[in-house]
């Protein structure tokens, strides 16, 4: 039997375990990345390890979240940043330098190659070719230690394109179809590959948003094959000798195939407040906008912004609207300037932002109260742009270029014609923006920065065999990380301080939840299906666990977080029959028993002081399992695992 892309480079780089579905295997990392938002802890975590220089062939930090300080904080994270990195053999990008997903596109990705990344949409590498894994910060620094990473097994599916998209038709709405067939959690446990004669059609930044998007179908990654398409951007980006050439095998098998004609799609919309919420653009005519954000990991590339500008060209924003526009990289920037499609953009009344994620993770440019905002990001969850009431919805850069020029959410295939774009055949290749690690001679001796505001790691707690805690919160189905653990301006700045992040943690359901965890401590928290989806920050289960969570109970998890909550030390059960998931209430007392003999054979107990009773899974790994007896992921590599 063949093997398809994914299956090659899993085989390649299997450390241990069988690639049957379902089962653990541990995978040989090539590249690391890490983010400001969430790299800060996975450094102070690194250090833990005592190792001087990384292990793997190219590790990256990017300073893209957080670049406009106020206060104190944000900056001392930085230098924290750039000279931790430099001592142990790692790269910094400057802040400005770009979003970590759209430089590592351009300049360090490679086909073929395993990276992890601590942001959950590190599978935009998978547009060439790369077997690219969101995870949380401690895998992450294990990684770079020389680790193994550590994954089930996925099923494979396969996206069959066809045909060719449309003018005006782009590669968002492609993924947005997708969301709409299979859901938010339609990809949990599968690697999507893309293929079929159709992908010819789209180049690797095209490409690269439907990687990017992948994250929203709960995939554990997605990823295209490595062909001419992929060549020619490597050599526009003057490495093409990192071109390899990647196919699944003709005869290889997948366990669902989905076909999508390119050319009967038409422009999508997500509607609030989740991704997979999709309609046609043209279902909603006549809908007011007062805010429209171009820009992101998702639709932040030079041809995105090409388009867009030809779209704005010799027209003006509607009264109304506020517009702004997010470059993805210096690089991008720059070739904008060059060609004078900047000029076009600023010309049609747009405001310029920094080469950052920025309003896409709620730093600045929020929308106005009950406003309704478009945006071409890959997230639209409740008080994720910052404001509570917003309506925020996804587009194309297409569809928000039209929408901002009319005031209304617009098909932007009404449009009069604009002139091809074609992605250039030279980059403008810069690359002084990302800093060189010291020599390791120099290493040794070179100090590491540490402002106030970083405090040291919390530490995890073994899990006991008996536990009794108060159920101190009880949450609904698809509750994000941004749910658990806000971002945005007002909680970043403390990204590398526990204990003042947890005064925020579940701000967005229940603000009196850490004064209430506190005060129980030891405690659990209840949860529906799809449990901490989205981001792969893994604050959101370092924080519970330093407000005395012991366990979480859903009736189903987001593959990462679960990962996160076992490496933080905290116990993920699930329900045998979900609907005993309306026998328990907040406030509760719970008992869990035997659980080092349930974490043995797959089943535990939970009771409740109202006499309620319910069987939980408790399906664990025997590595998992040791991770929560030595009190989560960095106690147990201490202990030489």
């Amino acid at each position: 039997m063949g093997k398809t892309i994914a299956q090659k480079i899993i085989a390649s780089h299997l450390v241990s375990g069988d690639m049957t579905p379902g089962s653990e295997i541990a995978l040989k990392i090539d590249q690391t990345l890490t983010q400001d938002a969430t790299g800060t802890m996975a450094y102070l975590e690194f250090e833990s390890m005592d190792i001087p220089q990384v292990k793997t062939e190219f590790s990256i930090a990017y300073v893209d979240h957080n670049t406009l300080q106020c206060g104190f904080m944000n900056a001392d994270d930085h230098q924290y940043l750039q000279t931790v990195t430099a001592k142990h053999g790692v790269r910094f990008s400057r802040p400005g330098n770009g979003i970590c997903h759209q430089v590592h596109l351009e300049r360090f990705g490679k086909p073929g190659k395993t990276l992890i990344g601590s942001d959950s949409h590190t599978p935009t590498g998978g547009g060439l070719g790369m077997l690219a894994f969101g995870a949380g910060g401690m895998d992450v620094a294990v990684a770079m230690g020389g680790g193994a990473y550590y994954i089930t097994m996925p099923r494979m599916f396969k996206v069959e394109l066809t045909g060719k998209l449309r003018p005006f038709v782009t590669a968002k709405d492609v993924s947005l179809k997708l969301l709409e067939i299979l859901s938010v959690k339609g990809g949990v446990g599968a690697i999507v590959e893309w293929g079929g004669p159709g992908i010819d059609t789209l180049t690797v930044p095209e490409r690269a948003t439907i990687t990017n998007m992948g994250t929203e179908l709960g995939a554990t990654t997605s990823i295209f094959p490595s062909d001419r398409r992929t060549r020619e951007f490597l050599a526009a980006q003057g490495r093409e000798e990192d071109f390899l050439p990647l196919e699944s095998d003709k005869d290889a098998v997948y366990d669902r195939v989905i076909p999508i004609d390119l050319s009967t799609l038409e422009p999508m919309v997500a509607c609030p407040h989740s991704p997979d919420n999709v309609v046609a653009v043209s279902s909603l005519k006549g809908t007011r906008v007062q805010q429209v954000c171009i820009g992101s990991c998702t639709n932040s590339s030079l041809t995105d912004l090409l388009k867009v500008a030809a779209i704005l060209k010799g027209r003006q924003v509607a009264p109304g609207v506020d517009l702004s526009v997010s470059p993805g990289s210096r690089q991008v920037l720059s070739m904008l300037a060059d060609c004078g499609a900047l000029t076009d953009i600023l010309a049609s009344g747009a405001r310029l932002l920094e080469c950052a994620c920025g309003p896409c993770i709620g730093m600045g440019f929020s929308p106005n109260s009950g406003g309704v905002s478009l945006r071409t990001f890959n997230r639209n969850f409740l008080g994720r742009s910052g404001t509570k009431d917003a309506q925020v919805y996804l587009v194309s850069p297409e569809t928000a270029a039209a929408s901002a020029l009319t005031g209304f959410l617009t098909d932007p295939t009404t449009l009069p014609p604009i002139p091809e774009i074609r992605m250039p055949e030279h980059f403008r290749i810069d690359d002084s923006g990302v800093l060189q690690p010291l020599p390791p001679d120099q290493a040794a001796r070179a100090e590491v920065l540490r402002g106030p505001n970083i405090r040291p790691f919390p530490k995890g707690r073994k899990v006991p065999d008996s536990l009794c805690a108060q159920l101190v919160l009880k949450v609904g189905d698809n509750i994000t990380t941004d749910h658990i653990m806000p971002a945005g301006a007002k909680v970043l700045p403390y990204r590398s301080n526990i204990p003042k992040m947890s005064e925020f943690c579940f701000e967005v359901c229940d603000p009196d939840f850490p004064a209430r965890a506190k005060a129980a401590g030891d405690g659990v928290i209840l949860g529906g299906s799809n449990y901490g989806q989205g981001s792969s920050r893994e604050h959101a289960a370092l924080v519970p666990m330093y407000l005395g969570i012991r366990a979480v109970v859903a009736k189903s998890f987001a593959r990462i977080h679960a990962a996160n909550l076992v490496n933080a030390g905290i116990l993920p059960l699930t329900f045998e029959n979900e609907s005993d998931y309306a026998r328990f209430d907040q406030g509760d007392t719970l008992s869990l028993c035997q659980l080092h003999q349930g974490m043995d054979t797959g089943f535990v107990t939970l009771r409740s002081d109202r006499g309620q009773e319910a069987r939980l899974r408790c399906t664990l790994t025997p590595r998992q399992k040791a991770i929560l007896l030595a009190g989560g992921l960095l106690e147990y590599t201490k202990e030489g695992n």
